[in-house]
């Protein structure tokens, strides 16, 4: 076991606390990853608040980029010294939904408690929250949550993709299957919601309807690729939508939010035959009503989508690529960057909503 230094959540709400934590080295199939950026998730800030229960202690953080410094046996295609992002996707390739093509929804479960990498600094317990804990100095993970990027991409840009831009740009092509031409409404246009908007885009959408509460967010999401943009505050915000789209309603609804309001008025944006993708995640309990009949008699659809319904191995290389060719914002989607140090200081600042992502960058000082 080696001492790292991480911000380990003790009690649900509560400030993190930067602390020293142990972490084993890799074993079988496993790397150790140095990390370098590691961006702040609303998932993140969610899990340490209690919303969907979990074990405390725990390290969060899941959206991570860093060099390998470790080999476990077993390891191939990885070497030290690769640069990688790291994300929270820890698939055993054979279960039913990996050998289906559905890596994320892998169903071999993982003891991130008793069977994970951290023990705090008396050796107690640590949960590795996410099959990641990447609010610290290092992280053990395996092979399958990692993907090997250009050294010549920056860390603090390759860490949004592990899940921000994964989650919103696979939403679009991958879970909605978006073919060009197709009218697209995006509810929420925070980091995520930016991302669903690059991806629409790059699907070849013909037009992408922004919802969001605030003008300021609008005229942001335009920047990324959304033609038109209505307030959510509106009355009636699907009937501004419906204008945007030439008086009919939309082929593919993303939310990417977890407001409930969001959900139950989702449906009302879709033209016929149209569908809504859940991508947002209320807490827990939290409940959505829809009006059954209506959808069957228009033929509308729901299904949820996580992490993009990506396969990393696939999905990242290719949307690297097109960062390179310009084609992808990265770079834009950083509010802010802070030291680990100041871990609670980028939290409280994600949460006033302004923020699209928030980075925290290992060899910044305060």
């Amino acid at each position: 076991m080696q001492t790292i230094k991480a911000a380990v959540c003790h009690s649900h709400g509560d400030p993190l606390v930067i602390e020293d934590i142990q972490l084993a080295a890799p074993r079988m199939g496993e790397v150790e990853v140095t990390l370098e950026a590691v961006a702040i998730c609303h998932s993140d800030i969610s899990f340490a608040e209690g919303a969907w229960g979990g074990h405390l202690p725990a390290v969060f953080g899941h959206e991570a980029a860093g060099i390998i410094t470790g080999l476990g046996d077993g390891v191939s295609g990885f070497a030290e010294g690769d640069s990688v992002v790291v994300t929270l996707i820890r698939s055993c390739g054979t279960c039913p939904c990996c050998a289906g093509g559905k890596p994320t929804l892998c169903e071999t479960p993982y003891d991130a408690l008793n069977d994970g990498p951290l023990k705090t600094a008396e050796g107690a317990p640590l949960m590795q929250a996410m099959a990641c804990g990447a609010f610290a100095e290092k992280v053990v993970v395996d092979q399958r949550q990692i993907v090997k990027i250009p050294k010549s991409l920056s860390k603090e840009a390759a860490a949004l993709i592990s899940c921000g831009v994964i989650t919103g740009v696979g939403a679009a092509v991958n879970a909605a299957g978006l073919r060009a031409g197709q009218d697209v409404v995006v509810i929420g246009a925070g980091g995520v919601g930016l991302n669903a908007i690059q991806g629409a885009r790059i699907a070849g959408a013909r037009r992408i309807v922004a919802v969001d509460m605030t003008e300021e967010k609008l005229e942001i999401a335009k920047e990324f690729g959304a033609t038109d943009g209505v307030l959510g505050s509106l009355k009636a915000p699907w009937k501004a939508v419906f204008k945007a789209l030439g008086g009919k309603g939309a082929d593919v609804v993303l939310v990417t939010v977890g407001a409930i309001p969001a959900y139950e008025q989702s449906l009302r944006y879709l033209g016929s035959g149209g569908k809504v993708v859940v991508i947002g995640m209320p807490h827990s309990g939290q409940e959505a009503t829809y009006e059954p009949v209506i959808m069957a008699a228009v033929g509308h659809g729901i299904i949820g989508s996580k992490m993009g319904d990506v396969v990393i191995q696939r999905d990242i290389p290719w949307m690297v690529d097109l960062y390179e060719q310009g084609r992808l914002k990265l770079d834009e989607l950083i509010s802010g960057r802070w030291s680990l140090e100041q871990i609670n200081e980028a939290i409280a600042d994600t949460k006033t909503g302004s923020a699209k992502r928030n980075v925290i960058l290992f060899n910044k000082t305060n």
